[in-house]
């Protein structure tokens, strides 16, 4: 499977329908991202069962700002709706795959407890009211 170039249009239809999504966010002018892009495409060959997206960060300046991209390449992992990994850095095949394979194995429940727990607490004021 190739990689999806993914829009502020397609955004929201291509997280519903995929429960696992790797982001690659690059730029022509970049040489990391283009040195980055043959280990993020081999990689989307050898696990066709997940959705590999790339946001060109130029012409997609909206959705990089909304993942709050500072640095290219940047990647991004989303499972079942809720975005669990997003570094800079372009990463060796061997890192690559090894981050796939924790991203497989998060139990997401957990995952969303603790968003949750983070959430709650913020809106209560942070750790500083608790107990108050």
């Amino acid at each position: 499977m190739s990689t999806i170039e993914l829009t502020k249009e397609n955004f929201e239809e291509t997280v519903s329908e995929n429960d696992f999504i790797l982001i690659d966010f690059w730029a022509s002018w970049c040489g990391p991202c283009r040195s980055f892009a043959p280990v993020y495409e081999a990689a989307a060959e050898r696990h066709s069962d997940l959705t590999f997206t790339k946001v060109d960060t130029e012409a997609q300046q909206e959705l990089a700002a909304a993942f709050e991209v500072q640095s290219i390449p940047t990647l991004a992992i989303i499972r079942d709706r809720t975005l669990v990994y997003a570094e800079p850095g372009a990463l060796p095949e061997s890192d690559l795959e090894n981050l796939i394979g924790q991203a497989r194995q998060l139990d997401m429940d957990e995952v969303r407890r603790a968003a949750e727990a983070q959430q709650a607490a913020q809106a209560d004021g942070g750790p500083e009211s608790a107990g108050a």
